[in-house]
């Protein structure tokens, strides 16, 4: 029997999420040597030119403390952070890995939900402590999704940026909108605002790069497909959908990249549309840390253009739904390519 994901326990300790803090495999061998900005969107350009400056004005340190190694900043001009907005699939998060390879160790590199689970296992003043002596801490997919996650952000920021540490950020927001649809922001206003004078923002605008100029994603295959194309791959799961949802509701988002790690091939059998937020939220992580990893997917049932409803592409996640539909895409042609 074909193993499944739901059969998996995955752990992580403090020291685990303290490792993890690197590109993920996606990533691993880009560049800025490598991103190749769309000639009819000048911002692209704008924005590799902005992050390989801002790379260059990260010094290195010779004084060390802390897990890391603790520095000091150097006095340069400038703004202490980079923040990348724009629209998903426009490579920001090429751009923002290659501004951690392209930055002196000691570095950091984790998606918000990665950053905000560090603070979750060892504790606000430990995080700081352990953070405080890098050179860069490079933050993926930033999102302030309620008023306790505003709070605790610009709080940790506002220490690092004292200590100085230099900060990569990328999302689909502008820092001053953060919070924006999801709770109640002009609450929280001074905290945002602190947030946002750590940035200098550079916009990237463009298509979405993993379906440019290709045909829609890959129709779905017949539950049977799944079952035998997964069969045939050694290491690969096969899940029904459904009951994957639910077992998703079990665990932090945190430890979702370790549940699919070493995976070659994920199966999903009965894909369904989904209407419950709750649900799709973590749907939408999940296929994050999928493609992170660069796990194909073979699925069944709905196709992928049909996971979110309506109503949800019309709230205020639905970006995150969106970079969901067009990651998992790309997924299942890179199984079909397979």
């Amino acid at each position: 029997m074909t193993p499944r994901l739901i059969d998996r326990r995955p752990e992580l300790s403090p020291e685990d999420l303290v490792a993890a803090l690197v590109p993920p495999p996606r990533f691993d061998d880009v560049r800025f040597a490598t991103y190749v900005p769309d000639p009819a969107e000048p911002t692209q350009q704008e924005a590799l030119a902005c992050a390989q400056a801002f790379a260059g004005r990260i010094p290195a340190a010779t004084t060390s403390r802390s897990w890391f190694g603790r520095r000091k900043r150097t006095a340069v001009s400038g703004a202490p952070g980079l923040y990348l907005d724009g629209g998903f699939g426009v490579g920001k998060t090429h751009l923002l890995a290659s501004l951690w390879h392209a930055a002196p160790e000691p570095k950091a590199y984790g998606t918000f939900v990665e950053i905000t689970s560090l603070v979750g296992a060892l504790g606000f003043a430990s995080t700081v402590e352990a953070l405080s002596g890098l050179r860069l801490v490079a933050i993926d997919e930033f999102e302030l999704d309620d008023p306790g996650d505003t709070v605790l952000v610009s709080t940790l920021l506002g220490r690092l940026v004292d200590a100085g540490v230099w900060v990569g950020a990328t999302s689909n927001t502008q820092p001053e909108d953060l919070g924006a649809e999801r709770f109640a922001a002009e609450d929280f206003l001074r905290e945002i605002q602190g947030l946002a004078s750590h940035f200098a923002v550079q916009r990237v605008d463009g298509q979405d790069y993993r379906h440019r100029g290709l045909a829609s994603p890959p129709a779905p295959v017949p539950d049977d497909e799944v079952t035998r194309r997964t069969a045939a791959v050694d290491g690969a799961t096969c899940d029904d959908f459904t009951a994957l949802g639910d077992y998703l509701a079990t665990l932090h988002p945190s430890r979702y990249g370790r549940l699919v790690a070493g995976v070659p091939l994920v199966g999903l059998q009965r894909l369904r549309p989904v209407a419950d937020q709750a649900v799709a939220l973590r749907l939408g992580v999940f296929v994050d840390r999928l493609y992170d990893a660069r796990v194909p997917v073979v699925a069944s049932g709905v196709g992928v253009n049909e996971l979110f409803d309506d109503e949800l592409l019309r709230g205020p996640h639905r970006k995150k739904y969106q970079r969901a539909v067009s990651r998992l895409g790309a997924l299942t042609r890179e199984a079909n390519a397979a």
